[in-house]
């Protein structure tokens, strides 16, 4: 890995590092824990319709060796979206608290 490289790798790292931090100041506090999802999803829509549309190959081979590499990598990156559906049904009668209905969350 280049030094230009790894200095970007490391402070994506910090970057990171310190987001996981915030979330955990914040607790249980939904509320805080909400902003940082709803900052985190405009952050995604903005790289994706800017930066990182921008950013993509104009000649198809070039693009064919992005797209192959991030099929290797783990895909396009996507946060899912939890749906009030999925509130409603973890608040009905019967469910434990604390141990998400698998099903709902995957909506």
């Amino acid at each position: 890995m280049s030094a230009p490289q790894s200095d970007w790798t490391a402070r994506l790292q910090r970057w990171c590092t310190e987001g996981a931090e915030l979330c955990e100041q914040a607790g249980n506090d939904p509320e805080q824990l909400l902003a940082v999802l709803r900052q985190l999803e405009q952050l995604h829509r903005d790289l994706q319709d800017g930066s990182f549309r921008n950013s993509l190959p104009s000649d198809r081979h070039q693009l064919y060796k992005l797209l192959q590499a991030m099929e290797q990598n783990g895909g396009w990156p996507y946060i899912p979206r939890l749906q009030l559906k999925t509130f409603m049904e973890l608040l009905e009668p019967g469910h434990e608290p604390g141990t998400p209905d698998q099903s709902a969350l995957a909506a």
